[in-house]
This record gives C-alpha cells, structure tokens and sequence, in this order.
C-alpha cells in the first residue's frame, strides 16, 4: 500500500519544489525541521483490480510545516494575534486543519468533490470511508519520545559519567561535574554545541543496530548507572538491555522541561538522566514557555483528534491519523509508543466516537537534507557555528493564500508598528467560516467547543 520510505520521500520532494524559498534556513548555517500530513486514498479503478492484488493508493501531501522555534511566556498575547509554538509538527497541524476547513467548504458547498460526505445528523459531516491520513515528521517530536537510551558504543548525547558521581550519588549533577554553561549546551535540544549524535549507530562487529528497547522508567530510586558499573539486573530496571546485550549508558536528552506539578527529572548523568512518560513544555530561552512539547501534542491528538475544537462543530466524528512516520534520526519504537499511545491507556470518561488509536509507528531511512545533522555533515569547519532557522513556513493544499511564513509568532516582515493590526495576524480560520455556517444547515455544537472562534495555537 505504501512504506515509510515513500512517504518520506513524497515529503522531501514537496518541500523542495512547492515551498519557496522564503523562510527556509540559509545553506551552511541553519537547519530546520519538516512534518507534513499525507492523504492516502485507493486508485479510482480499484474495485475492478482483482482482490489478490495489493491495494493501490495514490498520495498526496494535504499539509506542511516547518519550524524550530516556540516563544516564551513573556511574549504571549491575551488577543490570541501570535503563534506561540511554530515548531514543525505544530505548524503542519494548523495548516492541515486549514485544509480540512476548506474541504468543509467544498461539501457544504456543492461546488467540487470533498473529502467529506454527510453525517447521520443534520447538519454534520464525517470523512470518506476510503481515506486515511498519515503524518510525517523529519525528526522524533520533542518531549517524551525523545527520551531514547543510548548503547556504550554510541557517541554519548552529553557530558560522561563523573567517577566521583559514581561513587558518591549523593553530589549533584549540577555542581562540580560541569560547569553550568556547558550543562545547559548539554539539556538544551536546540544549542548548535549539543549532543553529537549518530545516524545509524553500529555495534561493535560494524552492524547497524536499530534502536529498540523496553520500558525505561527511572524513578527516584532507580540504581545508581554508569558507564563502568552495571550489572544485567540494574540495566533490565532502569533502561532494558538491549539486543545482543549491550549496555545502555546514556540517554538522548530532550530540552523539554517537566510541567509544574509533575515529580521531575532526576538530573543525574546518565541513563537515570530523564523520567520517562511525564508531560512537559517545550524550553525558551530564560523564558519558560507555555508550549507542551510535540509527544505530548501528538499524544492528545491521537486521542482528540486533529480538527480541534472549531472544526469539531460541524463533524460527527474527529479526524485521526492512521500512522505517524519519522524520518532517519535517534529513534525507538519503544519511546515512541510509550509517548503517544502507551501513557494515554489510562484516559477516560470521553465522549462517544473518541479514543486512544492504535496509530501505526515506522521510521524512514531517508534523510531530511535541512536537518541539523545533514548540514553539519556538509559544512566546512570555517563557516561558523549551526543554528536553528527563525523563520516557520505553513503550507496547506487550499487555493487561496497556501503559504504563511512566520517568524518570532508573527509573519514575516512584521515591524514593532504593525503589531496589533489585522495585517500583522497570521493566517485563521475566520475568513472561511461564513461560507460553512451558511442559514442552510443547522450545526449543533460538538464535544470540545471553544469560546472564541479561533485556531488553537499553543
């Protein structure tokens, strides 16, 4: 039907020949992240295929975004007129819901073919039967999934073990180990000076491995872990063991802070580093944000699905993903179900035609060649340190305005003076919603309504 090669590759394609070149990261120096949103559907001549053959789809790409950035509580409007997190997954969302919203229209219209037909209820709609929806992104989110162990053999993510923490667990990771500039260049995921990680990280005997590892809870009174001093009992409750049984000594480290609320990171160098399956928002720069970190968001959508609250007014059912697909990076299946599926088991009390999807999780082996790894692959020594790109781009599959290039939460070209004018507001929902809400059909509002008409930007 597809593989997570073709979808990848449909991704990178898109983004080079549909996506200008304003807002994309200036070669040599910055990179950036991309995730997109891809409609599946049968080939029109299907049903007259024999049933024996495999199912042929076509795809194409509904919805793409890219971006790095969050801004911090501080900067926050009480007018909603700023996107606080354009991080890539966020941005691809908010454009697929633009998509979604115009597709309404056509329905609601009459006008051309739609992705939705008429619910059982006057009034809503719900998706064509035949469609699914699979969401790409060039790198693991942000957060939880990211939380991913790392074997002896790998190049570790941050400072080595102190023998002196070792043998003494009572000294704090944050005193004498490192000193405290290089500790934040080693939590904060998106300092140019941060881990150095490995693509396709090779065992000894020169295989390469895929990470895949079993639950990695750390609590506070997990075993002391080093890289010189684990037995198989303490690395099984830890981290896991992984194939082959080499040790795990470290972990990627995600930048994303835990809520307020939630018992918190150990702090600790190494495997005991991160507690894995808390909630947590995105990092800023000495500015908490009030962002929640992209697992999380994945997390939630999978269980709410991905029209929000506003589009909910008029579909009988949400929108799921059928599959998530991340691109060639740090990954584990195992953190990556943990985050979005694993620690949503528990929810309750939804209202009917909600729940936690059984989403299909597979990673490509295709690179993003805007990422962080791919450029420092290629720059030269000479030309300067790697940051990440300001700019956040927004496309989404409509025929009036596709593109919305943002940058600091406001579009690009934005001047202190224009702040606050009606110009200055990114793209919304509201200049469509009048052609949806036409006196002919009778909405009821849905489950999760809002009080403002607006897109949820956090």
């Amino acid at each position: 039907m597809w593989t997570a090669d073709e979808i990848a590759r449909l991704c990178y394609e898109h983004y080079g020949s549909r996506l200008p070149k304003q807002g994309k990261p200036e070669p040599n120096r910055e990179w950036t992240l991309l995730a997109a949103v891809v409609k599946i559907q049968p080939t029109a001549d299907q049903a007259c295929d024999r049933p024996d053959r495999p199912v042929q789809v076509t795809k194409e790409v509904v919805s793409m975004g890219t971006g790095t950035k969050c801004i911090g509580q501080s900067k926050m409007r009480k007018s909603g007129d700023i996107l606080n997190d354009s991080h890539a997954e966020v941005i691809a969302r908010r454009s697929f819901q633009r998509y979604l919203l115009h597709q309404l229209h056509l329905a609601a219209t009459l006008k051309e073919e739609s992705i939705f037909v008429p619910g059982t209820q006057r009034g809503l709609w719900k998706l064509r039967p035949d469609l699914l929806f699979v969401f790409f992104s060039s790198h693991t989110p942000c957060g939880d999934a990211s939380i991913i162990p790392m074997l002896e053999f790998e190049d570790q993510p941050c400072c080595p073990v102190s023998r002196d923490w070792a043998n003494n667990p009572s000294v704090e990771a944050s005193g004498n180990l490192e000193a405290p500039e290089d500790k934040r260049k080693c939590e904060d995921s998106d300092s140019p000076v941060t881990k150095k990680m490995r693509l396709e990280p090779r065992t000894p005997d020169g295989m390469a491995h895929h990470q895949s590892f079993g639950n990695q809870e750390s609590g506070p009174n997990s075993p002391d872990v080093s890289s010189s001093n684990l037995t198989a009992e303490e690395l099984a409750t830890v981290t896991g063991m992984a194939p082959g049984g080499a040790k795990v000594v470290d972990v990627y480290r995600t930048g994303a802070k835990c809520v307020p609320g939630e018992a918190g990171d150990s702090g600790k160098p190494g495997a005991a580093y991160h507690r894995v399956g808390l909630l947590r928002v995105k990092p800023g720069r000495g500015d908490r944000t009030c962002s929640m970190s992209c697992s999380d968001k994945l997390a939630r959508w999978n269980v709410l699905g991905c029209q929000g609250a506003l589009l909910m007014h008029f579909l009988e059912e949400p929108i799921y993903l059928s599959a998530v697909v991340i691109g060639k990076c740090p990954y584990s299946q195992e953190a990556m179900q943990r985050a979005l599926i694993g620690r949503c088991q528990n929810v309750s009390a939804l209202p009917e035609g909600f729940g936690v999807q059984e989403v299909k999780l597979q990673q490509s082996d295709l690179l993003f060649e805007q990422s962080r790894c791919a450029v420092e692959a290629k720059k030269a020594e000479n030309q300067g340190r790697l940051v990440p790109c300001g700019a956040a781009i927004g496309w989404s599959a409509v025929p009036e305005q596709p593109l919305d290039v943002t940058a600091n939460g406001f579009p690009q070209g934005t001047t202190k003076k224009g702040i606050g004018r009606l110009q200055a507001s990114s793209l919304d929902f509201c200049h469509v919603l009048p052609a949806v809400c036409h006196p002919q059909w009778s909405v009821t509002p849905g489950p999760f309504c809002s009080r403002r008409v607006r897109s949820p930007i956090h």
